[in-house]
């Protein structure tokens, strides 16, 4: 298991930890299906549930890239 597997683990137990003792074993019951079912685990890694960004592009080309897109109408009214 990787780094951030075990941090992936850790950060949905704090969140699980606060559920209620019927919540917990009602979730509980439903992993447990999904372990019977044989249902393989995805081949994503745990950073895709973070929506992290790859790119063969640097980050200097992706900045680039940015400000050639932006693009401004401003027009200043005079008093």
């Amino acid at each position: 298991m990787s780094i951030t597997d075990t941090i992936l683990i850790d950060n949905y137990f704090g969140l699980l930890s606060k559920l209620s003792p019927e919540m917990k074993k009602k979730l509980i019951e439903q992993l447990k299906k999904t372990l019977d079912s044989g249902l393989k685990a995805s081949d994503k890694t745990s950073l895709d549930a973070f929506g992290a960004w790859y790119s063969d592009k640097s980050a200097d080309e992706i900045i680039q890239e940015i400000k050639e897109s932006r693009f401004t109408n401003r027009q200043i009214e005079t008093f």
